[in-house]
């Protein structure tokens, strides 16, 4: 498993599997920065911790990824993919983990507390975790999608 360190966020849908998957990190020795919220008496709205993920994982000089999660994770990767250089994929089963990696390069996982049991998000992780990008059929899209977002933060 890749050992990069991470930049984590939850809101308060996402209080319970955001603890399960920090545990399961924890285990496997993955460094991290938590900024979600603790309790689900926290109403901070999603976007506003999308936003500080994401912030993070560009101060870091894209060295680290993110982790985001809230009722259906589709929220906060609306939100991540609002910053340059962030690429946020919702994965609902092995093959979008596996896929988010190594055809889109995707920097950030989003998941839904929701819509996932806490079993299968830590093998989404886990699958997430352990590839790595490497340049493939998929680098002309993926250049594609730099040019337009060039082309959008002038």
């Amino acid at each position: 498993m890749i050992k990069k360190e991470l930049v984590l966020g939850c809101d308060n849908a996402a209080v319970g599997l955001m603890t399960e998957l920090r545990m399961f990190l924890d285990q496997e020795g993955i460094s991290y920065t938590f900024i979600g919220v603790e309790s689900t008496d926290d109403h901070t709205f999603y976007p506003l911790i999308a936003k500080k993920v994401a912030k993070k994982i560009i101060e870091s000089g894209y060295t680290k990824d993110g982790i985001l999660i809230c009722g259906t994770g589709i929220g906060m990767s609306i939100v991540a993919n609002k910053f340059p250089g962030i690429y946020a994929a919702l994965v609902t089963n092995i093959y979008s983990a596996e896929r988010a990696r190594l055809s889109n390069n995707a920097n950030v996982i989003c998941m839904g507390a929701r819509t996932i049991a806490p079993e299968l998000a830590k093998k989404l992780l886990k699958e997430w975790l352990s590839l790595e990008y490497k340049v493939s059929r998929s680098q002309p899209k993926l250049d594609s999608i730099k040019k337009i977002e060039q082309e959008n933060y002038k």
